[in-house]
């Protein structure tokens, strides 16, 4: 939307960070099984400006699971509305930690599958 736009046409970063984010909490919520809280930001790197109009997509993978927390690496690539393929954007790396109802970090769920994250 215009309000989430700079004057040039490009999304501001915060946008962009806030759509990771909510990509990553989702992906660590399945991982912990319930309720996370972002913690931290490790690392941020901005590709190229986003446009208005441009389809966004965040690809999230596993990089670490700890006892109460998850790290998740997160991809943002960007399609142009009539482009065939997307181009990388922005990635970055967050942790999330596990929360329970009363907002206090809990223990993430064992997983005792082999090879299990």
């Amino acid at each position: 939307m215009p309000r989430d736009a700079n004057p040039s046409g490009d999304m501001f970063g915060g946008w962009t960070v806030s759509q990771m984010d909510l990509a990553g909490a989702t992906f660590a919520a399945q991982v912990a099984a319930g309720r996370v809280a972002t913690v931290s930001i490790q690392a941020m790197e901005f590709l190229r400006p986003v446009a208005v109009g441009d389809e966004v997509s965040c690809y999230c993978t596993l990089a670490h699971k700890g006892a109460t927390s998850v790290t998740v690496h997160i991809e943002t690539w960007a399609r142009e509305r009539a482009g065939l393929t997307g181009e990388k954007v922005t990635e970055g790396t967050f942790t999330f930690v596990a929360i329970d109802e009363h907002g206090k970090p809990r223990d993430l769920p064992r997983d005792d599958r082999p090879n299990a994250g």
